[in-house]
């Protein structure tokens, strides 16, 4: 019976195992145990029934004293118990064996139900017998005198202490709107140069929104091989190219890659929307015949493929997955790909994200969700973040990728370091996919937050996911939220996102005065998976230069904005930072 095979299988598993674990005096000391050698040979040398029948004639435990109904739900048969384990050994048992088994008490008359804890008089041994029985067992292994009884006890060994590692950024790599080399971008940035127009890669004349922040001029030459290039789907391009760019920005030459320990060098570079095109195209050809299908339509449209790709290329061992939480995507990468390098798990990571959303069923879906902007007259103005004439974001598509690295491992091959990453956190507002919480209901009054005497419960609650993060960046980091002179925001340019984000900063950093906040948004769109990646690309180049970008389309601020002029955007021209 199946059920009958499913209670012997652990049962004779565990009878065997302790049986095992006796010495056996017949045997080589030098010579390796029977059973493993049996199971090299690949035989199975079971016992004969013949034999069997006379083991359960010798050793059985009669029906009329143990619990027939128990005995046959864990044997499956009138056999007893020990002819049942004897049945499952590959090798024939040793006297020793026979002996040391017969003491424990679990069989000979009264031995089993005494081990399933029968209510039997008969089963029943006093202290003495108990005590005698108990010493021939230990006399019998010294495995089972342990297990008994330990001589000593056991202790775990503490993990020594370990000196905090350090994580740097030593290289990056974008593909934007605004260009494709850090130094061009921030570049563009400071200038204020939108790179929002009208879409041009399809004809977009049916859709209420018409404008996107697309990428213009883009070539894998020399970074990608020409036969994926055809097959790929944009956003996975995006992530390759980047994402050599910032080794080479890094001076990983392949003098250097050979030196490497591949094992410990990682890609962890996520999207938010993965490969929509490829999966696009294959519906449409799905309309035909299946036989049209792209074969790597499945592949190169998961949101792990970049990375898996870009891994192989390069022979990095070390950890490789990607992560897609939408909008957070990049954020997400790069916080784990440091922890990864913080606990010895890796010394090299490649982390970011791409997106390359701005196709047909990309851009449906966003004006069926009411999310984008529709000042389709006049592109260059259409994101404006913080202004009370915004009315929502606008699509864009890219990459960006940080090299991150162990610190004295970048100092002992030389690479020059850009800043380094302190730390970060993860909080979620658990209430709606996009709205911030509007009001206090469901806020827990207990929480310690700053400053929250000050304002009302229902205002905290509307953004405490936000602070949360804030303040438990802050404490990962150890960084004083006094020393926070230059914030890049979210801010995607919509009405209510600004400003619950707005206020959160305030509260966390209401007492800095001459805090410089901005978006680079307002000039390349909202890159989605790809924007925490290419706007920490441009907080870089601030700490580099000195030279914080505008906000730009800033023009008539919301009243809440407003309000505290003692906390400013950056709207005008580009402005050097107060404090490095």
């Amino acid at each position: 019976m199946a059920s009958s095979c499913s209670f012997t299988s652990p049962l004779c598993t565990w009878l065997v195992a302790a049986c095992m674990s006796f010495t056996c005096g017949s045997r080589d000391p030098h010579q390796p145990p029977s059973v493993l050698r049996r199971y090299t040979n690949n035989k199975r040398e079971g016992l004969s029934a013949a034999r069997r029948r006379k083991l359960s004639a010798k050793c059985g435990v009669g029906g009329e004293v143990v619990n027939g109904s128990l005995v046959s739900s864990f044997s499956g048969s009138s056999h007893s118990i020990q002819s049942l384990m004897a049945s499952c050994l590959p090798f024939e048992p040793c006297n020793e064996y026979y002996s040391s088994v017969s003491s424990l008490g679990f069989f000979g008359d009264n031995g089993f139900s005494s081990f399933f804890g029968s209510n039997n008089s008969t089963a029943t041994l006093n202290r003495r017998q108990r005590r005698l029985r108990l010493n021939r067992v230990t006399r019998s292994g010294e495995a089972m005198a342990v297990a008994v009884q330990p001589d000593e006890e056991v202790t775990t060994k503490k993990k020594p202490h370990m000196k905090q590692r350090r994580v740097v950024v030593t290289g990056m790599g974008l593909v934007s709107p605004l260009g494709h080399e850090p130094d061009v971008f921030y570049n563009n940035l400071l200038e204020g140069v939108s790179g929002i127009s009208e879409i041009e890669t399809f004809d977009c004349t049916s859709f209420p929104t018409k404008i996107a922040a697309e990428i213009k001029s883009f070539s894998t030459d020399g970074w990608v091989a020409p036969k994926l290039s055809k097959r790929m789907d944009k956003f996975m391009l995006y992530l390759l190219t980047a994402g050599k760019k910032a080794l080479a920005d890094g001076g990983i030459t392949e003098d250097v890659m050979n030196e490497l320990d591949k094992s410990k060098c990682g890609v962890l570079i996520g999207s938010g929307l993965g490969g929509m095109k490829v999966f696009y195209d294959a519906i449409e050809a799905l309309r035909i015949s299946y036989k049209k299908m792209n074969p790597f339509c499945v592949p190169f449209a998961t949101t792990n493929m970049g990375s898996a790709m870009l891994a192989m290329d390069l022979g990095w061992m070390g950890p490789n997955y990607s992560i897609s939480t939408a909008c957070a995507t990049s954020n997400f990468c790069i916080l784990n790909a440091a922890n990864h390098i913080i606990r010895g798990e890796a010394n090299v990571m490649l982390c970011g994200g791409s997106d390359a959303a701005v196709i047909p069923i990309g851009l449906g879906g966003f004006v069926a969700c009411r999310a984008l902007s529709q000042r389709n007259n006049d592109p260059t103005k259409a994101s404006r973040p913080w202004d009370i004439n915004r009315d929502g974001f606008v699509m864009g598509e890219g990459a960006g990728v940080l090299l991150l690295e162990e610190l004295e491992h970048a100092k002992k091959r030389g690479a020059k370091i850009y800043a380094e990453f302190r730390g970060g956190s993860f909080t979620s507002d658990a209430y709606h996919m996009t709205e911030p919480h509007p009001d206090g209901q469901n806020f827990d009054p207990q929480l310690d937050l700053p400053f929250q005497s000050e304002l009302s419960w229902n205002l905290i609650a509307s953004w405490v996911g936000v602070i949360l993060c804030i303040e438990k960046a802050l404490a990962h980091s150890g960084v004083s939220r006094e020393d926070v002179n230059y914030i890049n925001a979210h801010a995607t340019s919509t009405p209510a996102g600004d400003i619950k984000e707005y206020q959160a900063l305030i509260h966390c950093f209401g007492q800095n005065r001459g805090l410089r906040v901005n978006s680079t948004k307002s000039m390349i769109g909202h890159l989605l998976g790809a924007a925490g990646a290419v706007e920490a690309i441009a907080v870089v180049q601030a700490i580099r230069t000195g030279w914080i970008h505008p906000n730009i389309n800033l023009e008539n601020p919301d009243a809440v904005v407003a309000i505290d002029s003692g906390h400013e955007c950056a709207c005008g021209p580009k402005e050097r930072e107060t404090r490095g």
